[in-house]
């Protein structure tokens, strides 16, 4: 039985881009438009086992258990506040869940988690995963539909290996219990969404995050080299540098019901805990998504890229429009999948004119990018606050049997969905960006792997094909084991690591009113910033807009940081509102970065300056580490960056 502790964390990433070569940008590490151009010049310097540099990675090896933490004295250093494990997998989704299954039977694994296990964006994914499962369908096939929606920035070997492993990886949930959706005929039930030309989707009605999620954590539950610790907020990475060469060892966390702060040594860790959607104040993503894992590593100089790519669903619940409005905000939007356009789904604006057709021959099918876009163009030309989509010439039965959390939802505030059209509006959903990762997950960081929506594999390009996300989770994850196992046998643990690292103090010494003011005035500054890239980084941009948030959010953040010091708060001070902030500054000023680097527009980055595609420009941003770090506290690690022996 997995032992259930107090903990987990939440994460993020980064990324940047210019013309040619390297550019050196204000504050930040140097920036390159092309992987693989600047491999040979200047990633070697940074990355251990990047694909771009075409380096073999170490294929099968016979493995034994004698490195294993475990099985070591380290095992007798642990407290309350230090914990040793083999593997600590950071965020509790569908990506870190499926991989700690794996390397559990080679060693004892920790899965820390920011609230509870089942909080995190597979839990709201409703759509399903993409395989190629339906004989009139093909790999190449979904490779193309892929690269199409991508605006062909994605990298065709990931894409192959997603779409050819993917099957596979659904069959092996099934395998553990998930269970979907079949057809009177007895086989899976294969549902179509935008930009998909085939049936392909695999789902458990409207709720097949909550599905898979249900199935992975019931196995790690029963999993006893498996440890859950839950309310465990990630802060930052402990590494250290020997011969130019980063290495990972483990994560510092807070434990935010028991209120301090827990040291986790590990020889290998897996970053899997998703987007940075609250740099927005509207997400579909749950409020754990403050892009932490994405911060964390670009302090940690891990290699970011592709962060101007952010996606904005086309249709999210807008509240303003139900019969009944909900008592309160959410805290994050309710989705309306991608697959209620794929059974029929019709977008209207308030007028009852269908306006997708206007915009792009395959209608509501369209890729997401081109639909939030036409969906943010009608709403700006009529001055309306939401659009509608329209299932109700469907069958009744049909409609709930494919959406019933969906209608249930709706009906709740009123709306019935068979009878009336449902009030929709764009939300930001998913980071296509983040921490740079190779073919098997890993990053420039020795011992630090990726997986899932915090990672940048390739696959999504510019802009993620529905349905995408949990089919690279897995596919990646399961990647991401071979590697990781390797890497465990041979590390050396040095059982003196844990009192090396300067540890992060609580804020106790700080008086309750004066911390009482410094949350509130983090909550405002927090609406700040979402409104802030809302209104200057939202789904149409330009070069003066994206330069004004540049200056308003290097204002904010500084005068939010004077407020913190002045009232007592010290560099190596936590909380989790103050750490949340610091991260989603830190994404805020990635994104906006590689924005301004881009001057072109492609796939979910669209710019009013620079309104079309250049071939010349079809490579992906990338953030390389330099020794030039920015002032801010949102920029430096907590602790300083030791020396390996």
């Amino acid at each position: 039985m997995a032992k259930l502790m107090g903990g987990a964390a939440g994460f993020q990433q980064g990324a940047m881009h210019v013309r040619s070569g390297r550019v050196q940008a204000s504050g930040l590490p140097s920036l390159s438009l092309s992987f693989k151009t600047c491999a040979q010049l200047e990633i070697s310097r940074f990355c251990s086992i990047p694909r771009f540099m075409a380096v073999s990675v170490p294929q099968q090896r016979t493995r034994h258990r004698t490195g294993s933490i475990r099985a070591s004295a380290l095992s007798r250093l642990q407290d309350d506040t230090t914990r040793y494990f083999d593997f600590v997998v950071i965020g509790s989704g569908v990506a870190g869940l499926r991989y700690a299954l794996e390397v559990s039977k080679h060693g004892s694994v920790a899965i820390i988690t920011k609230a509870e296990p089942h909080e995190s964006n597979t839990n709201y994914a409703q759509g399903g995963v993409s395989a190629v499962l339906c004989p009139s369908d093909s790999v190449e096939s979904h490779m193309q539909d892929t690269i199409v929606a991508g605006a062909y920035l994605c990298d065709e070997e990931t894409v192959r290996i997603v779409c050819t492993e993917g099957p596979e990886r659904v069959r092996e949930l099934i395998a553990m219990g998930a269970s979907f959706d079949h057809g009177e005929d007895g086989r899976l039930h294969l549902a179509r969404e935008g930009g998909h030309s085939h049936n392909r989707i695999v789902h458990s009605a409207d709720m097949t995050g909550r599905e898979i999620e249900r199935a992975l954590l019931q196995a790690v539950e029963n999993d006893e080299n498996v440890s859950l610790f839950g309310h465990h907020y990630a802060i930052d990475l402990l590494t250290c540098q020997n011969n130019g060469e980063i290495y990972c060892y483990g994560v510092d966390s807070l434990d935010t019901k028991a209120q301090k702060v827990v040291r986790f040594i590990s020889k290998v860790t897996l970053l899997a805990s998703g987007g940075a959607g609250h740099i927005y104040p509207t997400t579909t993503n749950p409020p754990v998504a403050t892009g932490d894992g994405i911060a964390m590593c670009h302090r940690a100089q891990a290699v970011i890229s592709n962060m101007e790519f952010v996606q904005f669903h086309p249709t999210a619940l807008a509240d303003e429009g139900l019969p009944i409005k909900p008592a309160k905000t959410r805290d994050n939007a309710f989705l309306i999948t991608e697959a209620v356009r794929g059974d029929g789904g019709i977008l209207y604006n308030q007028s009852m004119e269908r306006f997708m057709p206007l915009y792009d021959d395959r209608a509501e099918l369209a890729p997401r990018d081109v639909v939030a876009r036409s969906i943010d163009d009608q709403l700006k030309k009529r001055g309306e606050k939401y659009v509608l989509l329209d299932i109700s010439h469907k069958p009744r039965e049909k409609i709930l049997g494919h959406f019933p959390n969906i209608a249930a939802e709706c009906l709740r505030h009123g709306l019935d969905i068979t009878r009336q059209p449902i009030p929709v509006v764009p939300a930001a959903h998913y980071m296509c960006g983040g921490v740079r990762a190779g073919l098997q997950g890993e990053t420039n960081v020795k011992g630090l792997y990726v997986a899932g929506e915090v990672a940048c594999t390739g696959l999504h390009g510019a802009n993620r094909l529905a349905s995408n996300s949990l089919l690279e989770a897995l596919v990646f994850a399961q990647r991401a084991v071979q590697p990781s196992i390797d890497h465990m046998v041979d590390v050396e643990a040095d059982p003196c690591l844990a009192v090396k690292w300067a540890r992060p103090v609580l804020s106790v010494s700080i008086r309750d009113s004066t911390l009482s003011e410094i949350i509130e005035r983090t909550r405002k500054t927090r609406m700040e910033l979402q409104s802030i890239m809302w209104e200057y980084v939202g789904i149409v941009r330009s070069t003066n807009r994206l330069k004004n948030a540049e200056w308003k959010i290097c204002d904010l953040e500084s005068e939010w940081e004077e407020v913190l010091f002045r009232r007592g708060w010290k560099p190596t001070t936590v909380g989790i509102e103050a750490c949340e902030m610091r991260n989603l500054f830190c994404c805020a000023k990635l994104v906006v970065k590689s924005a301004l680097a881009r001057r072109e527009s492609r796939g979910l980055h669209f710019t009013e300056d620079f309104p079309y595609l250049e071939e010349s420009k079809r490579k992906p941003t990338v953030i390389f580490p330099t020794a030039i770090q920015e002032l801010t506290w949102s920029s430096k690690p907590l602790q300083r960056q030791l020396q390996c022996k």
